[in-house]
């Protein structure tokens, strides 16, 4: 049987992860962890914690094979004004988790989602050892965390494995919605209104379905080979327009181009297309939802 710790239960990804754990992995216990007061979806073996108190976090049981650390605070402006919260959410939190798996001598991995922010956008595929960029507060979040997980298995021996993510959507649990890019195209075109694209829509993305993401890490924390290393996660590409004239073919609304907001320009990274051969060539990876499909299938 396998122990597998979730922090921050109560996120987009971890209530898709913990249902796809129960639906197709047998033998496994969960133990969930979270600030909110229950767990979102009823999930059992689950207690509340602050991971911002060095005191909470000695809940959290460590003797496990895997930890996937899912707190985090996203967004791309925000940061500037509230570098605070996302300094304690997204760095901090992390370090206490860091040193508290030291106090406790675990030997279980660290499954870290970072983002695709932290590359410098260019035309062509993406590579984990392409050139970094970091234009959002987030983004050099995300990437100090990279290190400091490299640091921590220099220095102490902490096993890790990253798997940076580009743009998921969908859910296989009702009402765990990631409020990204395709669940805002969505929501515009189901309330009949035309979908909003900055500039001429070019901007490309790699997509991936939710399911396939929870079970390509699922497949990544397992395998040895991707201990103490860094990955993509792969999927479909598209550009923002091709997304955007899919959904509003479906709900037979328009779609609006509209000229870049000052800011919102300045931090727009570019292309993020993932090259996620690193990560095929030793886990087997499959990616069975197409965004076509996905839209087809919601009423």
């Amino acid at each position: 049987m396998s122990k597998i710790v979730i922090v921050g239960a109560n996120s987009y990804i971890a209530r898709n992860l913990i249902a796809v754990i129960n639906k197709e992995i047998a033998d496994t216990e969960l133990k969930l962890y979270d600030y909110g007061s229950v767990q979102k979806d009823g999930a059992s073996n689950y207690e509340k914690i602050d991971i911002l108190n060095k005191d909470s976090i000695t809940k959290i049981d460590l003797d496990c094979d895997i930890v996937f650390m899912f707190v985090g605070k996203t967004g791309s402006a925000d940061g500037f004004n509230n570098f605070d919260t996302f300094i304690d959410i997204n760095e901090k939190a992390l370090l206490n988790l860091l040193n508290e798996y030291n106090r406790q001598k675990s030997k279980a991995r660290i499954i870290f989602p970072s983002t695709r922010l932290v590359y410098k956008g260019k035309s062509g595929a993406l590579n984990e050892s392409s050139e970094k960029e970091f234009k959002t507060v987030y983004a050099i979040n995300k990437f100090a965390c990279e290190k400091y997980l490299e640091q921590f298995s220099r220095v102490y021996g902490v096993k890790y494995s990253i798997f940076r993510i580009c743009i998921p959507y969908g859910t296989v649990v009702p009402g765990a919605s990631s409020y990204g890019t395709a669940e805002f195209m969505l929501k515009k075109a189901q309330n009949g209104e035309n979908i909003s694209l900055y500039g001429d829509g070019s901007v490309r993305r790699t997509l991936t379905y939710i399911e396939d993401l929870c079970q390509a890490m699922l497949k990544g924390a397992f395998c040895r080979e991707c201990e103490n290393d860094i990955f993509n996660i792969g999927g479909e590409n598209y550009s923002l327009k091709e997304m955007a004239e899919i959904i509003a073919a479906k709900y037979n609304v328009g779609i609006d181009y509209v000229a870049w907001p000052e800011i919102a320009h300045k931090i727009e990274s570019g292309d993020t297309v993932f090259d996620d051969n690193k990560l095929r060539s030793i886990c087997d990876i499959e990616y069975k939802m197409t965004f076509s499909q996905w839209c087809g299938g919601i009423s």
